[in-house]
């Protein structure tokens, strides 16, 4: 559904006029009084007190919420998504607290904390976040009652409109070689091209290994356009030798039954090489198809390490590409926010490197 700056007013024109709404940040002395809401669209007026200058009710200071900043707002929202005031509205509005504030009093709105994945080189640490709001219009709250929800979602560093739900670490944990913060970004990784594939029309194929990951309480493996066997898939049905060797791929997309765009290995600092030796291994076995992407998913600043490894000889045949995390997420983040229809397998290039010169 498409919010309008009608539906926010009307929202907030049915509190009730009696209450103080406190700040989203319950350490604030601050509290709202509603003055007056003007329909369709704003502005609303109210009267703010507990600062220095209006300490009480009797020196409220009255404020505008703009018809302007409420439709920027409304033109951010989508249902079940978390997003940032800060990142919708900039240095803009200095009243946008007041229009969370009473917002989350509505039934249709809550304030929430993302953890935040911080990168540094290739590894991963969770940071205490931010707070977002957050529109479920399916789960109403009381009207006049902050509402206030806890998600296991965490929220990318390389790009805040890439929000990640919870992988189940006892899960991720079981993926050898690599610690628990690398193994869930692996896993975060994995999820996002599944998502992206399943957007662009592709089939999806998971490593046997990591199939059991659980995200958002749900298996990766029973994820819609993830498929359940390498032997049904037309183009591999006359390499059963090579059906084998894709079993430990990261991540296979499949279209048509009879294409493969991408073969993909997700990496960290240890495993550029173990990657593109599992992919040569499918690569040697199977159907000698132009448009295949041999691929090496890792961390930015590992490209010098992926193009230096591309180039050896064993590996040189495959042609590999680079696909940067910080394009993981660009693309994902696109994907979920445009839901792009009707590209071409050649749009992947945009956010894949050619490793091995021309």
């Amino acid at each position: 559904m498409r919010v309008t700056a009608a539906n926010l007013v009307h929202a907030i024109g049915k509190l009730p006029r009696d209450i103080h709404y406190q700040y989203a940040d319950t350490s604030t002395t601050t509290k709202l009084i509603i003055e007056r809401v003007d329909y369709p669209e704003g502005p609303i007026i109210v009267k703010r007190y507990g600062t220095k200058l209006n300490p009480n009710a009797a020196s409220a200071k009255s404020v505008s919420l703009s018809s302007s900043m409420i439709w920027r707002l409304a033109n951010a929202m989508v249902p079940g998504k978390p997003i940032n005031l800060e990142r919708v509205f900039g240095s803009s509005y200095n009243s946008r607290s007041a229009l969370e504030a009473l917002l989350l009093h509505t039934p249709e709105f809550y304030t929430t904390k993302l953890d935040r994945l911080e990168q540094r080189g290739s590894t991963q640490k969770v940071k205490a976040g931010h707070k977002h709001l957050l529109f479920l219009p399916d789960e109403p709250h009381e009207n006049g009652v902050m509402g206030r929800k806890v998600l296991d979602m965490q929220v990318s560093e390389v790009s805040f409109d890439v929000i990640y739900e919870g992988v189940t670490l006892e899960a991720a944990q079981a993926i050898s070689g690599v610690d628990i913060e690398q193994a869930r970004r692996h896993a975060q990784i994995q999820i996002a091209l599944v998502l992206i594939g399943q957007q662009l029309g592709f089939r999806t194929w998971i490593a046997a290994n990591d199939r059991s990951i659980e995200y958002a309480g749900r298996r990766i493996a029973e994820m819609d356009s993830v498929i359940g066997s390498l032997d049904a898939e037309k183009v591999l049905t006359a390499y059963p030798e090579a059906t084998s060797a894709a079993r430990l791929i990261d991540c296979i997309w499949f279209r048509n039954g009879r294409l493969m765009p991408a073969v993909m290995e997700v990496e960290h600092s240890t495993g550029v090489t173990s990657g593109l030796t599992r992919m040569k291994g499918f690569f040697d076995l199977g159907p000698a198809l132009r448009d295949i992407r041999w691929t090496i998913v890792a961390p930015d600043e590992l490209r010098k390490k992926v193009f230096d490894q591309a180039n050896l000889a064993q590996f040189k045949s495959m042609d590999v590409r680079f696909f940067p995390y910080s394009a993981v997420d660009e693309l994902y983040s696109l994907c979920q926010r445009r839901k792009p229809t009707g590209i071409t397998d050649d749009f992947l290039d945009c956010f894949m490197e050619r490793c091995v010169a021309a």
